[in-house]
């Protein structure tokens, strides 16, 4: 159980500094740990020695007395100083801190003379390099200028902006440049405020817009924007991806600078000043980049781990920064190098040691660097070691059986075999990663395994664990060893025939059939035993035409696939051309082409012939369901003439026979009019026949019981009177007022009197 403190690690890393010529530098170092901790130093990678130059003081931090930018011998104390520390356990590498000697330069950009008219906008600019940043301050006659004067606005890179320009503003200008290693002063420049304030229209225009520029987080970045016109121009700031600028940290100087403190990423982008004219959409733009970049931090440190011998390992790094940061892996302060079971994964975030063993423990560093800085994490891992563990397996051999299956077998420890408790198998191919390894757990009393499922003509490599309670022994030696090769499979083979005397064989290749060369074609009668063949076919090739058959016989056509380890397993087919030799019999005949021409012609004329005929019947039924529904069945033939009342004398004729025959006119001329048929039904209801008379075959008329008088005289008609007619109804005429009237009854001839 280990303790934080009992770690080693650094309390206090070396950090970037700017040093001063022949001034003395002190880089702090201060670790934690179980001791004894030995503390050394690095220049640029080589071992710094103790001299009267520089040497390790008693807390492990290293004192440089006379900091030189160039020695006499060309050396210089610049470079980049790391500290390691180490104790029994291992070995620790601090971040690297850049040193670098205070310089300034010359100025390269000095103020200019300017005229400006009244009301106007002034800028001087001077520009100095130097280490540290030199701080630049403006005087005005010799005397600092008042910044108190919101008018005046002075800007970090050296920049002065005088705004609303006034006679007293006239003057001689110049710049101070300080830092820790000199002080510079600036060419003079004279401004002149000339004449009054113009009230002529001028377009707004820009000046000066702002310059492009890469700080780090938590500085501090100044936009400028100058902006002169008339009427005086309105200054806004905008992103050009459309995002807020926001308002924490956000300031204005003067008329128009952006001003952005305690930068963060998300600063970064590009920045739009746009100059308006008041009232109207008339405007002027300039644009910058900001890049922000963020020093390299991590968002996941590796934990320092216990692991049994034989196990996995597994640390992980994630950092963070812009732009995101390289990790690099060190064991004990040298570059970690990769192995068969060492690997690096996700970007070098994921360190995994598989099968590990003492040799392995050590601490374990996780270095982190971009353009904006470096960091390092640790992690120490401990390998566990349990006395009186049973000793590696003897004699691991393995024998190859088939392409899939391989026998291993070992024999037992030679040391501390009570507590085995069973056998691990490690399996792995020989090209695979470690990491693709897969175990076969074996009882403590069998020293064999046979392993299957494994592919033909692969090389496999095996190793043996002996377990207990309190953990595994180590590896036995590794073994290789490869499976034999496999013959194809068996491919899929379909006939089609072609014609009488051709058939084509296909075939469809699959992955199934595993590495072949080719294909081996054979086909025979099936009454005899020899074949023919084998045609040798390309891997690529699916189909084969077999020619000049007998189309009598039935064939027999086989395929199969080989390689270098053999043939594999044939398909086979039986196929005959005879029932293709009859069905093209039947289906064309020999040709007699006279008599065929005279067949079809007859054919022609008795299929025109039925056709005529059909469409004639079709029209005669159609004809008689129309006309039959319509038309009478039975009509009497001369009914009028024939039906009568009974002979008495016309003075003593009655009304009721007058009655009885206009009432059977009426209801004959209304029957046409309403359009009724006349059937046999209605002519027996409405002339029925006496039994005694039936033997006459006629039909026999009698008045109602409800006439008056005692003598009812009979009227009989033979039935060849009768006849059936088919009466084609008249239109009937409109009376004057618009009814419809019954037409009188046609005179077939004079009534009979009686």
């Amino acid at each position: 159980d280990f303790g934080r403190s009992s770690e080693l690690a650094f309390v206090v890393e070396p950090s970037d500094d700017i040093a001063v010529q022949e001034q003395p530098l002190v880089l702090y170092c201060q670790v934690e740990g179980i001791q004894p901790i030995t503390i050394t130093w690095r220049k640029n990678g080589v071992m710094i020695v103790d001299s009267e130059n520089a040497f390790m003081l008693a807390n492990g931090s290293l004192y440089v007395s006379r900091f030189q930018r160039v020695r006499g011998d060309g050396s210089s104390d610049e470079g980049e100083y790391d500290c390691m520390a180490q104790n029994h356990y291992g070995l620790l590498v601090s971040r690297k801190a850049k040193i670098q000697a205070a310089t300034m330069s010359d100025f390269h950009i000095h103020p200019q003379n300017a005229v400006v008219e009244e009301g106007g906008v002034a800028r001087f600019q001077c520009q100095i390099h130097g280490l540290p940043e030199p701080v630049i301050l403006w005087h005005k006659n010799s005397m600092p200028v008042n910044t108190d004067n919101e008018r005046y606005t002075l800007l970090p890179k050296g920049v002065l902006q005088i705004t609303g320009l006034k006679a007293e503003d006239s003057g001689i200008f110049h710049c101070v440049a300080t830092n820790i290693a000199n002080v510079k002063f600036s060419r003079e420049a004279r401004l002149t405020v000339s004449g009054s304030h113009s009230t002529v229209y001028k377009d707004p225009m820009i000046l000066v817009g702002p310059e492009n520029l890469t700080l780090t987080v938590h500085q501090t970045a100044v936009l400028e924007c100058i902006a002169t016109g008339n009427p005086r121009p309105i200054v806004s700031w905008s992103r050009l991806d459309g995002r807020p600028i926001g308002v924490e940290g956000i300031q204005v100087l003067g008329t128009g600078n952006l001003m952005i403190s305690d930068l963060t990423v998300q600063h970064s982008g590009i920045y739009v000043c746009a100059a308006n004219k008041p009232g109207t959409r008339v405007r002027r733009t300039a644009q910058g980049s900001l890049v922000v970049q963020a020093p390299a931090e991590f968002v996941q440190h590796p934990q320092s781990i216990s692991r049994p011998v034989g196990t996995t390992a597994i640390f992980t790094c994630v950092a963070q920064g812009e732009p995101p940061p390289q990790i690099t892996w060190l064991r004990n302060g040298q570059i970690l190098e990769t192995s068969d079971h060492i690997k690096l994964k996700n970007n070098n975030s994921t360190l995994s040691i598989y099968g590990i063993n003492q040799a392995d423990e050590a601490i374990y560093q996780c270095l982190a660097e971009n353009s904006a800085g470096s960091t390092q994490a640790s992690a120490r891992l401990t390998v566990l070691w349990a006395d009186g563990l049973p000793s590696p397996p003897q004699g691991v051999r393995a024998e190859t059986v088939s392409a899939t299956t391989i026998q291993v077998s070992w024999e037992k420890p030679l040391q501390n075999t009570k507590e085995i408790i069973g056998y691990v198998l490690h399996i792995r191919k020989a090209a695979d990663p470690v990491e693709m390894e897969y175990q076969e757990a074996v009882s403590k009393s069998t020293f064999q395994q046979l392993v299957t499922d494994l592919e033909p003509s692969t090389s496999y490599s095996f190793y043996i664990k002996a377990y207990t309670s309190r953990g595994a022994s180590k590896a036995s030696e590794v073994t290789v060893v490869s499976t034999l090769g496999e013959v194809p499979a068996m491919p899929s083979l379909f006939i089609k025939v072609i014609n009488s005397t051709t058939v084509q064989a296909t075939w469809e290749p699959s992955i199934k059939l595993g590495q072949h060369e080719g294909f081996k074609l054979y086909y025979r009668k099936v009454h005899l035993s020899q074949y023919t063949g084998p045609v040798l076919l390309a891997s690529n090739i699916t189909a084969y035409n077999i020619t000049h058959l007998d189309a009598s016989v039935v064939y027999e056509v086989k395929l199969l696939a080989y390689n270098q380890h053999g043939d594999g397993n044939s398909t086979v087919r039986f196929v005959s051309l005879r029932e293709t030799v009859e069905r093209t019999a039947v289906l064309n005949p020999p040709c007699d082409c006279m008599k065929d021409e005279q067949n079809n012609k007859t054919s022609t004329t008795g299929i025109i012939i039925g056709i005529h005929i059909g469409v004639t019947c079709i029209i005669f039924c159609i004809l008689f369901l129309m006309f039959g529904y319509r038309g009478r069945l039975l009509m009497c033939k001369n009914v009028q003439e024939q039906l009568s009342t009974p002979q008495i004398p016309r003075s003593q004729r009655s009304a009721t026979g007058l009655v009885l025959n206009g009432a059977t006119r009426r209801d004959r001329d209304e029957r046409d009019l309403n359009g009724k048929q006349l059937d046999m039904n209605e002519l027996e209801r409405l002339f029925p026949a006496s039994p005694s008379q039936e033997q006459q075959k006629g039909i026999t008329l009698a008045h109602s019981p409800s006439t008056p008088h005692d003598e009812t005289q009979i009227s009989t008609l033979p039935l060849d009177e009768f006849s059936i007619i088919e009466e084609q109804p008249d239109p009937l005429p409109k009376n004057p007022h618009g009814s419809s009237t019954a037409a009188p009854a046609p005179d077939h001839g004079p009534a009979n009197e009686g």
